[in-house]
């Protein structure tokens, strides 16, 4: 088996769409004005997370009785990637306009669909995602996290850990294992969980820049209403695999460092080396490879497919190729890089060299996705 991939290019409807978020990004986030964040990581934003709904570019692929534009998927992948080449604070929405709002409007029940994605598309709305636990590394099939019946509802225990914005988020989808069953992939569901609701410790942990994305998250005794099953029980595996789909083909993946390249540009163009104009030639051509999966991947989930694999290696790599580029500015520049620095390329070097560890390791590591993709390939 290959993994396919088709060639595609923006249509006018969509470069005319990409030409109205670089006007919203001049006017709204003008450079110069707020310190950029880096890809996912760029910090929350309440009031940039309202304007974009106001604007229809938030829950972009949901149909509009729930508050979306029943627009396509490349049509959000051309308003992200704008908002992350700004280094936009985009975490207030990202997961529940990223996954969420389209796993709940793929298996939710009406009432829940009436009940969240209108406030999704908003903005108003902050998801996290309960997947990753303890001493499981990535074999995300192992989770110990457990969902016992109770009147009316289920009763939540256990722990999960590396879960993003948890600190702030109003719910998470939680995978969890609510029956025994033969197989660990069996015997699994996703519940929707308030993140204000009693029983529930969050625990953030540092690293190193100072910031606190991830955090551990500790359910005790937590009661989870019936109604707020995503989706039938034991079904948790089929809908999680969908979901990652949409989590590891995006532009995040690859384009987190591109505002830190554009920095340097800006503070070095008078005087770029021979090196750096091979590295920026080099740079750039691989972006242009791996835009190009991540806009097929869109096309193909468009098309009602889903190409986890496609994802899977547009993911490897996209992150292995981020890692690349900080290590090469590195060399590039002789400067010591600093959080406090006056330079902004420095600020945003030194907390790249300091994080950048971290964007291989969330969506699955890169050891785990090349097994996903050999598996594919037999």
């Amino acid at each position: 088996m290959a993994i396919r991939l088709t060639p595609t290019e923006l249509t006018d409807q969509e470069r005319a769409l990409q030409a109205e978020v670089r006007a919203f990004c001049d006017e709204f986030l003008p450079r110069g004005s707020f310190e950029p964040g880096l890809g996912m990581s760029s910090g929350p934003s309440k009031e940039l997370s309202r304007e974009l709904g106001k604007r229809g570019w938030l829950g972009m692929a949901l149909p509009t009785r729930y508050g979306g534009s029943d627009r396509s998927t490349v049509d959000r992948l051309v308003v992200v990637e704008e908002l992350l080449r700004r280094g936009a604070p985009l975490e207030q929405h990202w997961t529940a306009d990223r996954q969420s709002g389209i796993v709940i409007n793929r298996f939710g029940t009406e009432e829940q669909k009436q009940r969240f994605l209108p406030d999704i598309a908003a903005g108003e709305l902050c998801f996290c995602i309960g997947m990753s636990e303890p001493d499981s590394g990535s074999d995300l099939a192992s989770v110990k996290t457990r969902a016992t019946p109770t009147d009316g509802g289920w009763l939540l225990n256990g722990t999960k850990i590396w879960t993003s914005n948890a600190h702030f988020a109003d719910w998470m989808i939680c995978l969890c294992r609510t029956a025994d069953a033969d197989t660990p992939h069996q015997g699994l569901s996703q519940l929707l969980v308030d993140m204000h609701a009693d029983g529930i410790s969050i625990n953030p942990i540092p690293l190193l820049d100072g910031t606190a994305d991830f955090s551990e998250v500790v359910f005790n005794d937590v009661f989870v209403a019936d109604d707020l099953l995503l989706g039938e029980p034991g079904n948790g595996w089929q809908q999680v695999t969908s979901e990652l789909s949409f989590e590891r083909a995006g532009p995040e993946r690859w384009i987190t460092p591109i505002i830190i390249v554009e920095n340097f540009l800006r503070e070095y163009a008078d005087h770029l080396s021979e090196a750096a104009l091979d590295f920026l030639g080099h740079t750039i051509a691989r972006w242009w490879g791996l835009r190009q999966i991540s806009l097929a991947a869109a096309r193909m989930i468009d098309e009602g497919k889903a190409p986890a694999l496609q994802a899977a290696m547009g993911k490897d790599m996209g992150t292995e190729f981020e890692q690349e580029v900080i290590a090469e500015l590195q060399q590039l520049v002789d400067i010591e890089p600093s959080l406090t620095s006056d330079s902004q390329f420095s600020r945003l070097l030194a907390r790249a060299v300091l994080v950048a560890p971290s964007w291989a390791i969330r969506g699955g590591t890169n050891e785990i996705l090349k097994g996903i993709i050999a598996k594919g390939l037999r």
